[in-house]
């Protein structure tokens, strides 16, 4: 029977606890905006639902009420009811705080969510006898208050708010005082949810629960937020102020205590409720010290865990991470050694795979000679044995000793009887330069015909005979025959195969005009260049040697051209055939952090046909190696002005090497023996040489050349000063020439020494009756039967004039001068004119040159290639800019911690101009000591995009690691709230965009007005963006967006008790919650447009 009843009373309690339930959430259910509310329920009627007996009208809280407010489900349904009325406050007020919070409904909830400890809602229920929900301030009283501390302007008047219906000049009550608050009554109906009409509160006022912030001029109570600790108020005797929230009691009105909290607002303005650091809240009306190995922010709901290695002693606010910071330190040490050490690994491999691909090409180029040994033997075979075919027997070097001595297979090693070896013989050949047959050899569409009798043994013939041998057979190795009769037939009938396309260059008349000035730097030049002949171009300083080479290249920018230039006897474009035209400038623009074999295969690879293969590649760039004596110094860096490296001569022949490895067709060169000795000019002349017996046209500028290396010129061009031909033609006739005109060259004289000095003015020579020096342009061309123009006869018969017309002259030419401003305006125009040829000529036109060079991607991976080894071998330099970077980010992480007023915005911009700074200095590397270089590969046909986006490849890396070395000190010696990822990615936009503006910086401006640039414009335009917010200049500063995407990141990571003070930090900065992707999105534009701008720089404007 026992049992039974027992089971009968618990049944009973659970009955009464459901219905108090289905009571209570009757009582304080939360609905939406679209809901009517129900009816309220009173608290007898709860009471009688709980069946605690009857219920007065609340004041006399007899045992049903106590119970009532006790029970913890109340408690709940009315933290429910609270977080209902955050949403509707929410909605009331979203739209004025969506620049501060993303989801307003969200966050509002996750601040006022105290179902993990509803302890102070219950206490306040028992403290007000179940009055609490006549307290409590309606959605509309909260927006009220919000606006009024939005809209107070002064922070000294943000303690008050505006007028209201309960709190007034005519009517001020008890519950107007801060820390106080009234009852509406128990006959009013309280909708929590009404966000429009503020209700009459005049009853029953006392002291504002623990947990709750009354406001001074408000008659309700506020729930105060998670990371806040509002108790009740005591007062200090001393100070008559009520501690800890500085507000003091009415005087005069012994019987108003001190109350509880007063005031919500940014912690600027008052940090009273927020839970003070070292301790944390876990509900507003608990503080709790913080553990050892933990720290505790301002505003903290629980403890944050200390890094390991970092010391944390009780109550910390901040962890110490001194050692952990130096451990980062040595480590990060230990990885730049790691990666400086295997940046020498890695390209001691690659060097060991480009050994084995030479060996490979040799043993190729082996089985190619045995080969052809084969193919030859075959032909031989076929000759015999074919009828009618006798008289191709002669195909051989020894054909009549063939045919004659010993019937049988000739062979090429036979020719004189003396060498079994063509390389030998051809080293032999070469050993001994001194030879009055020269080389004068007529190259047309039979160049490459055997010759007969006599001619045979001249070496020039032997040279040229010999290559066109070897390049016959392997272009007939490539045919894909058969070993039959017929083929080795049809292969021994192609005779005729030439290897490069031959050029001759024939100009008549050639005048060349600055477009500005009118001056003329060259007048009336005429001649041609032919294959198969080194043309040596002389004269006085000023005769316009350089400009007549420029002119034949078709580089001379910015003058206006007259006369004829025909290319192979046809009007063409010269600049049509610059795939197969070398240029060997005058300085040795050459990679110096690169090896010798390493820029000349460079060169091949971009510069060669593409359907070359590799083998025949590399047996180019060892046979410009060898030619050159390059050999010894091979795998030896190049050197730059700061890292010593071959020897000048060197240096100047792998500047000409540059050009010979693409096997060209017209070989240009400025003045390649200045600054060489004897031997090392005779050994460069002889490589030459060696290329005009394959047909290359080579012309080049020569000052004070010696007799052995003038006698080894085929041609020579003359020129004085004002850019006119004093001589154009054969070497051997120069001599000749001039001793017609009454010029004899001394004993033991250099003849051309002699005749640049006459034409200087140092030597006056004894000249035929009527012959001066100014008129041997004009001999000269008279001479020939060119036609003389007008002005120079005019000059030339005013230099005979008597002394009277020269002043004369002088003074109408005085009288004549031009102004200062027509002077800047046609060197102006000058520029301007410079600037379009140069762009015409490297722009895109008609390839007339037929070799087809290897496309855009294929030398954009040449050019990562190579940029990346480069950038291994100057890991010394990409370390110290990690190792600066590592300490900027322990200096500025130390001195500008993290201030939770602004959000860390001081350390954020110190960190924008600090990383905008280091990063657009090692920017300028990129481009800066690469310039003059990437001038000459354009010119030569090499793509600037494949240049470009290398080098902004390459880069990507420092734009990846740069952010994390940063980082990896400033983050943990800053300690900020945002994660490390969300400062990474913003420190990486940064880092890209500044580098676009470091390239364009580089290319744009002289090394050290960009690094002024540089160094100026980080801070200019911070100082820009913190100064002149909400503008159309600071929204075009890249440091706004950086300095915004920084403070967002970071202000997310602060809710509860904060909200008020992120809004206020955020309309105070002029920043928008909303902008992180916008901010990070804007820096990645700017870095892309600055790139753009940079690569339209760079194809646009070049060195004057």
């Amino acid at each position: 029977m026992a049992c039974w009843v027992a089971a009968a009373m618990h049944l009973l309690l659970l009955c009464n606890a459901a219905a108090a339930a289905r009571a209570a959430v009757a009582l304080f259910a939360a609905v939406d905006g679209t809901t009517p509310l129900p009816p309220r329920l009173s608290l007898a009627e709860a009471a009688a639902a709980i069946g605690t007996g009857d219920y007065d009208d609340g004041t006399t809280g007899d045992k049903g009420s106590q119970a009532i407010v006790g029970s913890p489900i109340v408690a709940g349904a009315m933290n429910d009811r609270l977080r209902a009325l955050t949403s509707s406050f929410a909605i009331a007020i979203g739209k004025k705080l969506d620049y501060c919070i993303k989801d307003t409904e969200t966050e509002w909830n996750q601040a006022f969510d105290f179902s993990k400890d509803t302890t102070f809602l219950t206490n306040c229920m028992k403290e007000t006898k179940g009055d609490l929900q006549q307290r409590i301030c309606t959605a509309a009283e909260m927006r009220f208050y919000f606006d009024s501390l939005m809209g107070g302007g002064d922070t000294a008047e943000t303690n008050y708010v505006k007028p209201n219906v309960n709190c007034n000049r005519s009517s001020w009550i008890d519950g107007c005082e801060p820390g106080w608050a009234c009852s509406a009554g128990p006959d009013q109906k309280i909708d929590l949810q009404n966000s429009k009409d503020i209700p009459y509160r005049p009853l029953k006022c006392q002291s504002c629960c623990p947990g709750f912030f009354c406001p001074h001029g408000l008659t309700c109570m506020i729930p105060c937020p998670l990371g806040a600790y509002c108790p009740r108020s005591s007062l200090n005797t001393s100070t008559g102020i009520c501690d800890p929230y500085n507000y003091q009691p009415p005087p005069g009105n012994p019987n108003h205590t001190c109350g509880a909290a007063d005031i919500w607002a940014d912690v600027v303005t008052a940090d009273d409720i927020f839970c003070p650091a070292g301790f944390y809240c876990p509900s507003t009306i608990q503080k709790l010290p913080c553990s050892s190995g933990y720290y505790c922010r301002k505003g903290s709901t629980s403890q944050t865990r200390c890094y390991k290695k970092s010391s944390c002693p009780p109550n910390s606010a901040t962890q110490d991470i001194t050692i952990f910071g130096a451990l980062l330190v040595v480590a990060s040490c230990l990885v730049l050694l790691i990666i400086y050490n295997f940046s020498g690994q890695i390209l001691t491999n690659r060097e060991k795979r480009q050994a084995k691909s030479r060996e490979a090409a040799a043993r190729h180029a082996r089985e190619t000679a045995q080969a052809r040994e084969r193919w030859k033997s075959a032909k031989d075979v076929a000759k015999k044995a074919g009828v009618g075919l006798q008289s191709q027997l002669s195909r051989t070097f020894s054909r009549k000793k063939a045919g004659q001595a010993q019937p049988g297979p000739s062979r090429v090693g036979d020719a004189g009887g003396k060498k079994n070896n063509l390389t030998d013989m051809m080293r032999s050949i070469e050993d001994n330069p001194e030879s009055d047959e020269g080389f004068n050899l007529e190259v047309g569409d039979k160049a490459l015909k055997k010759p007969t009798g006599k001619q045979m043994h001249t070496r020039s013939q032997i040279f040229k005979y010999a290559y066109g041998q070897i390049e016959k057979e392997k272009a007939m190795q490539q045919e894909n025959h058969n070993m039959t009769f017929s083929g080795v037939i049809s292969m021994a009938k192609d005779h005729d195969v030439s290897t490069r396309p031959s050029i001759e260059i024939a100009f008549k008349d050639l005048t060349l005009t600055l477009k500005g000035s009118k001056k003329k730097l060259l007048r009336s030049v005429t001649g041609k260049l032919s294959p198969g002949k080194v043309a040596a171009v002389m004269g006085p300083s000023g005769a316009g040697k350089t400009t007549f080479l420029s002119a034949i290249a078709g580089k001379a920018t910015g003058c206006g051209t007259s006369g004829l230039v025909l290319i192979n006897g046809k009007i063409e474009p010269i600049r049509g055939y610059k795939k197969i035209i070398g240029f060997v400038p005058q300085d040795d623009i050459v990679h110096g952090n690169l090896t010798v074999e390493e820029n000349l295969w460079f060169n091949a690879r971009c510069r060669l046909s593409a359907d070359m293969s590799k083998a025949d590649k590399v047996l180019v760039v060892e046979r410009v190696i060898e030619s050159l004596g390059l050999q010894p110094v091979r795998d030896s860096l190049v050197g730059t002005v700061e890292q010593r490296g071959i020897s000048g001569g060197q240096r100047k022949r792998v500047n000409v090497g540059l050009e010979m490895v693409m096997e060209p067709s017209v070989l240009i060169l400025d003045e390649p023996t200045s600054g060489l000795d004897s031997a090392s000019s005779l050994l460069l002349l002889r490589a030459l040489r060696r290329e005009a017996l394959e047909g290359v046209n080579i012309s080049m500028v020569v000052h004070q050349p010696s007799y052995t290396l003038y006698r080894m010129f085929d041609d020579l061009i003359l020129l004085a000063k004002g850019g006119m031909t004093v001589y154009h033609g054969p070497v051997k006739k120069v001599e000749e020439y001039f001793t017609g005109l009454g010029i004899v060259v001394p004993e033991r004289v250099n003849p051309p020494d002699y005749y640049i000095d006459i034409l200087e003015g140092i030597v006056k020579p004894n000249l035929s009756p009527g012959v001066s020096v100014k008129d041997l342009p004009i001999r000269w061309m008279v001479h020939n039967g060119y036609d003389v123009p007008r002005d120079m006869l005019q000059s030339s018969s005013q230099s005979e004039s008597t002394s009277r017309g020269s002043m004369d002259h002088a003074s109408s030419h005085d009288d004549a001068a031009p102004s200062i401003v027509s002077v800047l305006w046609g060197n102006f125009k000058d520029i301007l004119g410079q600037k379009k040829d140069e762009y015409d000529y490297n722009k895109t036109s008609e390839d007339l040159s037929k070799r087809k060079t290897p496309g855009i991607l294929r030398q954009y991976r040449y050019f990562l290639g190579r940029c990346g080894k480069q950038r291994l071998r100057d890991a010394r330099i990409q370390g110290v800019d990690y190792l600066i970077l590592c300490l900027a980010g322990i200096c500025l992480g130390t001195l500008a911690k993290v201030s939770d007023e602004t959000f860390g915005a001081l350390g954020y911009t110190y960190t924008v101009i600090a990383v905008s700074l280091l990063c657009k200095i090692g920017a300028l590397r990129s481009f800066t000591l690469d310039k003059i270089n990437y001038w000459r590969e354009r010119a030569s046909g090499m793509s600037s995009l494949a240049y470009f986006m290398s080098k902004d490849t390459i880069d990507h890396f420092n734009t990846v690691v740069k952010p994390i070395v940063y980082l990896s000190m400033f983050y943990f010696f800053n300690n900020p709230r945002s994660s490390i990822w969300e400062n990474y990615i913003v420190l990486l936009a940064l880092v890209y965009c500044v580098t676009g503006i470091g390239y364009t910086f580089a290319i744009f401006f002289q090394p050290g007005s960009a690094q002024l640039w540089s160094a100026l414009l980080p801070v200019v335009l911070t100082l820009i963006a913190t100064q002149q917010k909400d503008t159309i200049l600071a929204d075009l500063c890249y440091t706004k967006w950086a300095l915004e995407a920084f403070v967002i990141a970071n202000a997310q990571n602060y809710s509860g008790v904060w909200l008020i003070t992120r809004c206020g930090s955020l309309v105070r900065s002029g920043y928008d919650i909303e902008h992180e992707a916008l901010c990070i999105a804007v820096l990645i534009a700017n870095g892309i447009l600055f790139r753009c701008v940079a690569f339209f720089c760079m194809v646009t404007f070049q060195k004057n």
